[in-house]
């Protein structure tokens, strides 16, 4: 039987040893997350709001100890982990509170005597979820998921399998029907196979994905294969840009936070910070000294801002981003180096003078880097904005009406005025172009895995 390992990015040493799921595990998750959907269905809104209502309780009680264990996992520094579980509580609160307007039968006026569309349940809604924020990406489907009366099987990243293993119990705690939430262990090399397998299965109804391109590209085909609705959340290069109106000294404080929280480890990231000439000596500079004054070490210290990359693999990776962009005319600022300890260590990287073309701006830097971009002008300001694959978001700075007219020009499925990119619970997050397609969080999360009826009475 094969094994997953997780491992301490801060230290290296291995946290766990866990036995992967075979074939049969497999199946006998899989036939109990569709059993207790066939249960889930007919449960009474209000019945199942009350679950996602003490999901949250849970949360708030276990709050330090499911913080610890992020932390442990992945390296997020503790304070950013313990604000993780604080916004899955929320999310389960906002869920409880408003899920019955947003569930609600909806009236459509037509040439019937009574016409509305009711939002049904789909069944089992397999998920495959990303390291980066171990609990946040699975509550924030799994609330909506079964907020709208459908079960949930998932697989999430090996790297935070006790992660995975906290959210099935945590679920279980909450009095959940047995198999309403089943975590599959598998190993990163079986992830593709068992992934076709699920989903050419008929008790499988729909899929969402929070992970690469690679990965989103490979799901889909697979989900379109078998005609089943699927969700993808995938990477992002997000502008942030400073107009010439901008203030100057706000905008650079926000873009350390929008650069290096989590380690810079977001698909939301701001990653291009792209500056009008006429203030970017003034940004820049302050923006180095915000990067200065960001303190990195053990991510289990309070005080501490950054921590580890997740993997040294990544961390590695993104060096050599780095290397190829200084090669192609960047011009190193501050950090761009490993960090001789164990651990996936790195500096918190600027790189300024960045350019089309370049490594910086052409890939998603998913880390501590930011790439400050020049530009003449609105126009060109767009320009490069747009010059992207990706579209997840965009945060605009100036005066307020002359940055949201440049902000409706830029193509993002979030604009952020003069604030940096961010989600809420009450509000839909999602893509466009390769950064995926389909919303989660509020009313149109949580309809994304409904049948959406239609009913009309003569």
């Amino acid at each position: 039987m094969s094994h997953v390992v997780t491992r301490n990015p801060a230290t290296g040493e291995v946290l766990a040893h866990y036995p992967a799921h075979d074939a049969a595990g497999v199946e006998a998750a899989l036939a109990a997350t569709y059993a207790a959907s066939l249960t889930w269905r007919d449960t009474s809104l209000p019945d199942r709001l009350a679950l996602v209502g003490r999901i949250g309780g849970l949360l708030r009680e276990r709050r330090e100890r499911y913080a610890a264990l992020i932390t442990a996992e992945m390296g997020k520094p503790v304070a950013e982990a313990l604000a993780e579980v604080d916004k899955c509580a929320l999310n389960c609160e906002v869920v409880a509170e408003l899920a019955p307007a947003w569930l609600a039968d909806h009236p459509v006026d037509s040439a019937a005597s009574r016409s509305w569309l009711s939002y049904e349940p789909l069944g089992v809604v397999f998920a495959v979820m990303p390291w980066n924020y171990p609990f946040w990406q699975v509550l924030r489907f799994a609330c909506a998921a079964l907020a709208a009366g459908d079960a949930a099987l998932l697989k999430h990243s090996p790297d935070v399998t006790g992660s995975a293993l906290a959210l099935e119990q945590l679920v279980a705690d909450a009095g959940a029907p047995p198999g309403l939430l089943r975590s599959i262990v598998v190993a990163a090399d079986d992830v593709a196979e068992v992934s076709r397998r699920i989903l050419a299965d008929d008790r499988v109804a729909a899929v969402t994905l929070t992970g690469s391109e690679r990965a989103g590209a490979a799901v889909a085909a697979a989900a379109g294969a078998a005609i089943k609705k699927s969700v993808l959340e995938l990477g992002g290069s997000d502008p942030f840009v400073v107009l010439a109106d901008a203030d100057v000294a706000q905008a650079a404080a926000t873009a350390v936070k929008a650069r290096f929280v989590n380690a810079g480890q977001s698909c939301v990231c701001a990653k291009r910070f792209i500056v009008h000439t006429d203030v970017a000596e003034e940004f820049l500079e302050r923006f180095v000294a915000g990067v200065a004054a960001l303190q990195v070490g053990d991510p289990t210290d309070p005080a501490t801002t950054i921590g580890p990359m997740a993997r040294v693999d990544l961390r590695d990776a993104l060096v050599a981003q780095v290397e190829r962009s200084v090669a192609q005319g960047a011009r190193l600022v501050t950090g761009g180096r490993a960090i001789e300890a164990a651990g996936a260590w790195i500096e918190p990287t600027v790189l300024d003078g960045v350019e089309p073309g370049m490594t910086a701006f052409v890939e998603e830097t998913f880390g501590p880097v930011a790439a400050v971009v020049r530009a003449r002008d609105d126009d060109h300001a767009v320009e490069l904005a747009n010059d992207t694959t990706f579209g997840l978001g965009a945060s605009v700075w100036g005066a307020t009406e002359h940055a949201l007219a440049v902000g409706r020009r830029i193509r993002s499925g979030a604009l952020f005025v003069n604030a940096m990119v961010a989600s809420d619970p009450r509000l839909p997050f999602g893509g466009t172009g390769r950064s995926g397609y389909g919303r989660e969080l509020s009313a149109e999360g949580v309809r994304e895995f409904t049948n959406v009826r239609t009913v009309v009475v003569a």
